[in-house]
This record gives structure tokens, C-alpha cells and sequence, in this order.
């Protein structure tokens, strides 16, 4: 199994930390200093210490993993970007308000995808790629660690989509895997996080929120509300997603990957909406308020990666930190 090298650094912090994981576990960590929750030096400092949970690091001792000096500064960290995101988005406990919300209808003219349909390139329709390619390598992982947090039938009916997001016991069909396809189909490395170094913060902070909901038993309304949210939007996006790599990007694998979610997570956000969140509700209905908060924290975070993108975009310029063609291609 090969590793991806640690990133490049995006600040003092950063670069601290990447430095000690050079090094023996136990080695000095550093302490963080003030900092922006949503900027690139601790975004990428947290994502870089979630990845110690997932796949690693070439050259990294897996023992770091649980290096009680660096969970202290991850949990800093996520202090920061939990209260930031606390006091940007409105809060309550009303859950089917919430949910009503996400199934009304969106405008075809707005968002990343309505740009794209309207004057989008395939250059920047890879980019999206490239972009979503950080979440979607983990894409159901995160989840994952909320089976043993649940009971009966709520745990049943969460494992039933995560049966179908890892392809049903096929591992051709496994939605991280599809997702490589796609990026091989449209002429981009399909490397696990193979982009990390030029996808920025609005991105990162997207993947850092899940892995923070998931590792967290004290979050688990948190993470299963964000899942919801994500099953819920994906089958009207997913449709507009494939008709535009049918025209833009026109290889198989680019339209087959939002294809596959169409039906799929529309009969995900039924299971998860009546079996998963009514029935945590009914075991937990001190949940609600953690629920509402992963809902409003995934729309605020996905609306932050959507105004960046836009703004670079609406400008003629890129909303990656560098070229794609920056990246060599892995030896």
C-alpha cells in the first residue's frame, strides 16, 4: 500500500506540525497561535491530523495517531473551528423545519453547478473535480465511526446506506473508488488525496467538519444531521452534475459516478430522514439541537466553498491554490 507524503505547509503552525511528524512520537509539538478557524494554516493542520485516522502518511509513525501532546492541540483546534461554526449559523432544535428546508426547490441559474451550465468549461468543471476529490475520497468513512455510537433499528437503517455508499460489497462499485474512475476519465490523477496540496481552506474545512462530527461520540446527532443534509441535496445536484459531464468531460466514468447517486441517495434521504433521524429522536430527543447544528453547519461551510469558487471564477482566475498541471504526476 503506498502513502501520500505529508502536504506542504500554509503557515507557521503548519509547518510545525509537519515538521514533528517527521520525527519520533513523543517529540515537541507545538501550541497554536491565534488564528483565523477557517484559514489554510489551521485547516490543513487539522486535516493533517485527522489523516493520522485514515490512511497516514509516508514516513510517518503510525504512533502518532494517539500522541497525547498532538490530540491536545487537535482538540484546541477544534475548539476553534466548533465555536466558530456555532456562532456563524443560527442554531434551534426544530429538526423537520430543517429538513423541509433542504427539499425546497433551488434555482438552475444558481451555484457552482448553474454557472457551469451556463458557461462553464471543461477546465473548470475538472477543477470542481479536483476540489471534491478531498471529500469525496473519504467520502462515507467518516461515518463509519457513528455505527457503534447508535442502536437497533437506527443502527441497522444508518449501515443499510453505508452498504450502498461502500458498493454493496463490491469493490469496483465503491463510491470513493467510482470517484477515482471519474478522475481518471477526465484526464486527472486519481490518486488518494492527490490534490491536497492545491485544494484550499473552503474545501478542507468541509472534510475537517465531518471528521470532527465523526470522532466525536459527544457529536454523533451532529454528524448524522450532516449525513442527512449530504443524502438529501445529492440526487437533484447529482442529476445536473452528470448531464454537465455528459457535455463537458464526455468520458463514461465522469456521468456514471452522479449517475450511480441519482436513485441511490434518493432512497437514502427516506431511510435516513424516517429511520435513522426519527428514531434517534425518539431514543435521544436531546439530539435535535446537535442534529439542526450539523444540518446549518454543512449548508453554511458548502455555501462558503460555493461564494469561493464563484468569486475566482466570476474573475477568470483559478479557485485552486495552484494549476492543476503544478502537480507532477506520481511516480
Amino acid at each position: 500500500m503506498s502513502f501520500r507524503p505529508l502536504p506542504r505547509p500554509r503557515g507557521e503552525l503548519s509547518a510545525a506540525v509537519i515538521e514533528s511528524l517527521t520525527r519520533p512520537p513523543g517529540s515537541v509539538v507545538p501550541t497554536a497561535p491565534e488564528l483565523d478557524p477557517y484559514s489554510e494554516d489551521l485547516q490543513l493542520t487539522l486535516h493533517t491530523c485527522y489523516e493520522l485516522h485514515y490512511q497516514g502518511f509516508a514516513g510517518v509513525d503510525e504512533n502518532w495517531e494517539w500522541d497525547p501532546d498532538l490530540l491536545r492541540l487537535r482538540l484546541d483546534l477544534e475548539n476553534r473551528f466548533r465555536s466558530a461554526l456555532h456562532a456563524d449559523v443560527a442554531g434551534g432544535d426544530d429538526v423537520d423545519e430543517e429538513l423541509d428546508r433542504l427539499l425546497e426547490p433551488t434555482s438552475d441559474t444558481g451555484g457552482v453547478a448553474g454557472f457551469l451550465a451556463e458557461r462553464g468549461t471543461p477546465d473548470e468543471l475538472r477543477e470542481y473535480f479536483v476540489h471534491r476529490s478531498i471529500y469525496h475520497h473519504i467520502e462515507a468513512d467518516p461515518y463509519a465511526w457513528v455505527i457503534p455510537r447508535l442502536r437497533g433499528q437506527v443502527k441497522a437503517s444508518l449501515v443499510a446506506v453505508e452498504f450502498d455508499e461502500f458498493g454493496g460489497g463490491r469493490g469496483e462499485r465503491v463510491h470513493a473508488r467510482l470517484f477515482a474512475d471519474l478522475l481518471s476519465g477526465a484526464d486527472l490523477e486519481p490518486g488518494y488525496l492527490h490534490y491536497l496540496d492545491i485544494v484550499p481552506a473552503p474545501m478542507l474545512a468541509l472534510v475537517d467538519m465531518m471528521s470532527l462530527f465523526g470522532l466525536h461520540r459527544g457529536l454523533r446527532g451532529a454528524l448524522v444531521g450532516h449525513f442527512a443534509t449530504a443524502e438529501i441535496t445529492s440526487s437533484p445536484a447529482s442529476r445536473r452534475l452528470a448531464e454537465l459531464a455528459r457535455t463537458l468531460l464526455p468520458h463514461p466514468a465522469c456521468a456514471h459516478f452522479y449517475t450511480e447517486h441519482v436513485e441511490a441517495d434518493a432512497v437514502h434521504e427516506q431511510v435516513l430522514r424516517r429511520d435513522v433521524i426519527a428514531g434517534m429522536l425518539a431514543a435521544e430527543p436531546g439530539e435535535a439541537a446537535s442534529i439542526v447544528f450539523g444540518i446549518q453547519a454543512t449548508n453554511f461551510l458548502e455555501d462558503r466553498f460555493a461564494e469561493h469558487v464563484l468569486r475566482c471564477w466570476n474573475e477568470d482566475r483559478s479557485s485552486l491554490r495552484e494549476p492543476i498541471s503544478a502537480l507532477a504526476a506520481p511516480v
